[in-house]
């Protein structure tokens, strides 16, 4: 499992949420997302579970639980300032919104 979330992904998470020190951040699968119509990347303040896979960065827990391994497993997440976008790709998938070979 490995997902890489960028700096400026970080910074954009921590100002929008907004997240402190020591906060916890669980993306999952969600199913459905604006003008995806599948799959898109959801995100809540949680705590992880012992089997979550984490990220520390900026003092903040990004994490994982298993069931959304599938799914989030490769993906890397980045934030483009100048376009205003935040950008999710995973080699393993053409399209995330519809991945096929599940």
């Amino acid at each position: 499992m490995h997902v890489t979330i960028t700096d400026s992904a970080v910074t954009l998470y921590i100002k929008e949420i907004p997240l402190k020190q020591g906060d916890s951040l669980r993306l999952y699968v969600r199913v459905g997302g604006i003008g995806s119509g599948g799959f898109s990347v959801g995100v809540i303040k949680a705590d992880p579970t012992p089997t979550s896979y984490k990220i520390k960065k900026n003092g903040i827990t990004f994490f994982v639980t298993e069931d959304d391994f599938w799914y989030l497993d490769g993906m890397t997440i980045d934030y483009d300032e100048d376009l205003g976008y935040l950008h999710f790709s995973n080699p393993k998938f053409e399209q995330l919104d519809h991945p096929e070979n599940i």
